[in-house]
């Protein structure tokens, strides 16, 4: 079936000399995996090698094979022109970083187009601001709300946090946080990107609430893996 809808670029990976594998997450359609034959080779193809890097903005015309796993593109057009996120180092570290944890995240193939919009209107709020290096943090908190695992608020004054359970409590057992860690990992709770220059992170603080919020993915998500791109960004942001 023939049909157009945006995506954005989550993975791409080379196949044979000429061409390419690339995984979007499309708006209509959820997860979607294209073949782009012989792309690699030709220089005056339409398509370029350069349209899909991590979270690249697209309109696409596609062909969506309900036979298969693949599918092929026709057409395509760059929705936006990132100014810094492939520039600036934090940056391109946070985009290589949140594709992978989106590659392992959500797996749908499914439209769910408020996770679309979430995705859309966050990588565009990280190109055009300066501020970014606790946005990967609160990024990952947020989307667990989409995902089905935002932790509850509502008993916030207790003195753990449970990852297991995705609540707060007074009882000592399983997978909990607590102490300097939980205070640090609250501060997140409940904001928007417009008042993440407020939050005031330590290195070892923003290392320390990085680490949660991959546990508790991992805790929650079947068959979740931590991103290879995890030690750059620690490195870039220690």
């Amino acid at each position: 079936m023939i049909e157009t809808t945006k995506a954005i670029v989550i993975k791409s990976i080379k196949y044979g000399d000429t061409s390419l594998i690339v995984t979007c997450y499309t708006k209509n359609c959820g997860i979607k995996t294209y073949l782009l034959k012989g792309v690699l080779k030709s220089r005056k193809a339409k398509i370029k090698p350069a349209y899909f890097q991590p979270l690249m903005q697209l309109n696409l015309t596609v062909n969506h094979n309900s036979k298969g796993s693949l599918n092929f593109i026709r057409d395509i057009e760059i929705l936006h022109f990132y100014n810094s996120i492939y520039t600036d180092i934090k940056k391109q570290t946070i985009a290589l970083f949140l594709a992978e944890i989106i590659y392992y995240a959500i797996r749908e193939e499914e439209q769910n187009s408020t996770l679309y919009k979430y995705l859309e209107t966050s990588f565009l709020w990280l190109d055009t601001h300066d501020n970014v290096s606790n946005f990967h943090l609160l990024f990952l908190l947020n989307l667990t709300k989409f995902l089905g695992f935002y932790p509850e608020t509502n008993l916030s004054n207790k003195i753990y946090f449970d990852l297991l359970e995705g609540n707060f409590t007074n009882f000592n057992k399983g997978n909990l946080v607590s102490g300097n860690n939980l205070i640090q990992f609250k501060k997140l709770l409940g904001i928007n990107f417009d008042v993440l220059h407020t939050i005031d992170f330590s290195a070892t603080n923003r290392q320390a609430v990085l680490s949660i919020l991959i546990q508790y993915f991992e805790l929650h998500l079947g068959g979740f893996k931590k991103p290879k791109s995890l030690t750059i960004l620690k490195a870039v942001f220690s």
